[in-house]
């Protein structure tokens, strides 16, 4: 359910993280999906969101993110995007993915 612009630049997670957004999106998280038993502080950037290992989310959880990103930050997405296993991969990721997409279409 991920995908923005049809000329947004490819996820470039080598570069520096921003933290602050980082830290925006864990708090978007939790209060977007009702995490009763986990606090923003307690989400690793780079602990996977989905699956074992991580946060557990589901597929219901993409959509409700999707929409709480769209709200937030004005990031459109889309369910055949390739790329949405890696953006939704992490917090780290998804903040990389909202920061291109920021660039790439300024408001």
């Amino acid at each position: 359910m991920i995908a923005g612009s049809p000329g947004a630049p490819h996820l470039q997670l080598g570069h520096q993280p921003d933290l602050e957004l980082e830290q925006e999106l864990k708090t978007l998280i939790v209060e977007a999906l009702m995490l009763e038993d986990r606090t923003a502080a307690e989400i690793d950037a780079n602990a996977p969101l989905f699956g074992d290992g991580g946060l557990g989310l589901d597929s219901i959880d993409v959509l409700e993110l999707a929409m709480a990103l769209h709200r937030r930050f004005g990031v459109k997405t889309k369910g055949d995007d390739e790329r949405n296993r890696e953006i939704f991969g992490s917090v780290r990721s998804l903040a990389a993915f909202v920061a291109a997409e920021r660039e790439a279409n300024p408001t």
